[in-house]
């Protein structure tokens, strides 16, 4: 347990050389989950300073006499939850092609396609899934004509134009069914598909000296994949029987600076060893529990407790409607601890572990010098009853209200003369 991030006299050297009108907040009084370790600390104190985390610690943690105090007693105090995979902010309406940006199924570029040129951080989704305590996601694109879907990035939730923190994090490709049908109609063609854009991302630029076309990719397309074949950005792929993922992991030698992560795995748990032998991380729906496709046969809900306990570095993601229902992810982490898996193992793997996967580490832990992205929730956060009463984002405390609250708002109380008279009974 964490007694003492800085001593008094530390501190307050600290807070003195810090600017004249630093903003100062200190949470207090709840259990307090920092994501540096499995033990919580009771009676915690969390001492913010601009946009930065500057100690945590217990109740003998002096708290600075300009600080605004945030009393989070009979609560629980965590780092902001991190959704590792979302595609909240690019789209509005899903059957409205006009508001749906993931997929662009007419072009001819597919891996050089940028999500963030389609991010709307004033999205109605975006208020939504920040109130449920989701402070940071990973933002992917969805396959339009090809297995290469294109590229992701980090963004925050606070619904601000500057809250993209990074561009072209991951390159996201999907293989399995999905890829066959997208690579001309089966695996065979897909694989053949994935080794010679491998190749000609290695090559780039030298296959491309007599014109605009390698073996699978056009020059624009293979610009932007080469980053991955030298290890300077993340490949995220979807897959999920048991027999794709081996064979993916069967490549890697052949392409020794890939960093790849899975998302999906509904199968993992059969080649779980394999896995953590590899040291290849899986993002994973622990709900994900029924054959809802010939690549999903094996699917449990035991699949979460089953990798995490084989070592399988494992983070948690709400994969349907993956748009509109991102805040699920505290849901399902719930889920996974009724399925197995620790109540810590289930939190890091919605905070830490996936800041870890996308290189983030100054996000999802409470700690010295961490980003403040902090949530103090009413009660445990993996019980489905409890819920935010603050949110704070790189140490700015958060607006609460949606379109949903707004609407709740106005119509919860109104008497019957105050209605349009349509709906006056």
């Amino acid at each position: 347990m964490i007694r003492k991030a800085l001593t008094g006299v530390a501190l307050s050297a600290m807070m003195l050389a810090s600017p004249a009108l630093a903003d100062t907040i200190a949470i207090t009084g709840g259990t307090v989950w920092t994501g540096t370790q499995d033990a919580a600390i009771e009676n915690g104190v969390v001492l913010i300073v601009d946009d930065k985390i500057v100690a945590v610690g217990d109740a003998r943690l002096s708290v600075p006499s300009n600080a605004t105090v945030i009393d989070a007693a009979g609560g629980w105090v965590t780092p902001g939850i991190f959704a590792p995979f979302a595609r909240t902010g690019l789209v509005e309406v899903g059957a409205e092609a006009a508001t749906n940006d993931t997929a662009a199924v007419e072009s001819k570029y597919s891996a050089a396609l940028n999500a963030a040129d389609g991010f709307n951080p004033a999205s109605t989704t975006i208020d939504i899934t920040r109130i449920e305590g989701i402070t940071r996601m990973a933002v992917a694109p969805s396959n339009g004509n090809r297995m290469f879907a294109g590229s992701g990035f980090i963004a925050d939730t606070s619904g601000d134009a500057g809250s993209i923190l990074r561009e072209n994090v991951f390159q996201l490709i999907t293989l399995g069914e999905g890829g066959s049908g997208l690579s001309g109609g089966s695996r065979p063609a897909a694989w053949a598909t994935l080794r010679a854009a491998l190749d000609d991302a290695q090559n780039y630029t030298g296959r491309y000296v007599t014109g605009p076309e390698g073996a699978a990719l056009n020059r624009v397309d293979a610009e932007a994949l080469a980053p991955v074949v030298r290890g300077q950005q993340l490949l995220l792929v979807q897959v999920h029987r048991a027999s794709d993922i081996r064979r993916l992991l069967g490549i890697l030698p052949d392409y020794a600076e890939l960093d790849v992560a899975i998302v999906g795995a509904a199968e993992g748990w059969l080649v779980a060893d394999e896995l953590a032998a590899a040291d290849v991380p899986v993002i994973i729906d622990p709900f994900d529990n029924l054959p809802a496709s010939f690549e999903r046969l094996g699917a449990t809900s035991k699949n979460a407790q089953r990798l995490i306990d084989a070592g399988v570095t494992t983070a948690f993601a709400q994969l349907d409607s993956s748009a509109h229902q991102t805040r699920l992810i505290l849901q399902n982490a719930g889920n996974a601890v009724a399925n197995g898996v620790s109540h810590a193992d289930a939190m890091h793997a919605i905070t830490s572990i996936p800041a870890d996967i996308f290189g983030q580490t100054t996000l999802g832990r409470l700690r010295s010098g961490a980003a403040g992205d902090v949530v103090v929730w009413d009660g445990d956060p993996l019980e489905i009853t409890s819920a935010p009463s603050h949110v704070l984002i790189d140490g700015e405390v958060q607006s609460l209200e949606s379109r949903q609250t707004l609407l709740r708002d106005r119509y919860l109380s109104l008497e019957d003369g105050d209605l349009p008279l349509a709906y006056r009974k």
